[in-house]
């Protein structure tokens, strides 16, 4: 199995920098919702507005991945695989953003005795999000990719054991229906991260098969 790229360091730098941006999302995404949970509304919004900024600039370095993979004729077998890698990975980061979004022009009311089941939905999301981006590395540097990709896929499972206790909880609580339903859609909306990072390792996974039949 042949490294990647051997003769593009470019390219590969601007790929590195794009995964270290989604690293940095999944950091923030679960800081920002700590300080949610915590009351930091000012240190909320900084985190989200950073959030944002990050995803503006991974759009940019994606956008100049893929005009220098077919301009320049860069790495044409495994084209395909990597920007299809990246593009499902911008959606990890847009979930981030969305969440925070909600979060920001929503301000669910979450009552204290649930912030430790949201921030440890969070937190899986975040872990999930860290094997991933080490999973992309490996299979950039032609590493094996099965233990990131196993990793991930337990996260989100763990994210969805929490976010299903999470809904009963919600539900079982004596209050309105419709604050009910708010606090559970953003359950939902936490709990995407994850699901979004596993979609993408299985797609990572695939890519990697393909490259050492």
């Amino acid at each position: 199995m042949t490294r990647i790229f051997a003769k593009t360091k470019l390219l590969e730098s601007q790929i590195d920098e794009y995964l270290n941006h989604t690293s940095q999302v999944g950091l923030l995404f679960l800081e920002a919702i700590k300080d949610y949970l915590e009351g930091r509304l000012e240190e909320f919004e900084s985190r989200r507005q950073q959030v944002g900024e990050l995803e503006n600039h991974a759009d940019e370095l994606r956008r100049d991945i893929k005009r220098q993979l077919y301009a320049e004729t860069l790495i044409p077998e495994s084209r395909g695989d990597v920007l299809g890698i990246l593009e499902n990975t911008d959606e990890v980061i847009s979930a981030a953003k969305v969440t925070l979004t909600q979060v920001s022009a929503e301000h669910p009311d979450i009552p204290d005795e649930l912030d430790a089941d949201f921030l440890e939905l969070a937190d899986y999301g975040n872990r999930a999000v860290q094997e991933l981006v080490m999973g992309i590395r490996a299979f950039f540097r032609t590493a094996a990719v099965t233990d990131f990709v196993h990793k991930v896929s337990f996260w989100e499972k763990e994210a969805d054991t929490v976010a299903e206790r999470l809904r009963r909880r919600i539900f079982a609580m004596d209050a309105e229906l419709a604050c009910k339903i708010h606090r559970g859609s953003f359950v939902r909306h936490i709990d995407t991260v994850a699901d979004e990072a596993e979609d993408v390792s299985e797609r990572l996974s695939i890519s990697a098969i393909k490259r050492s039949i």
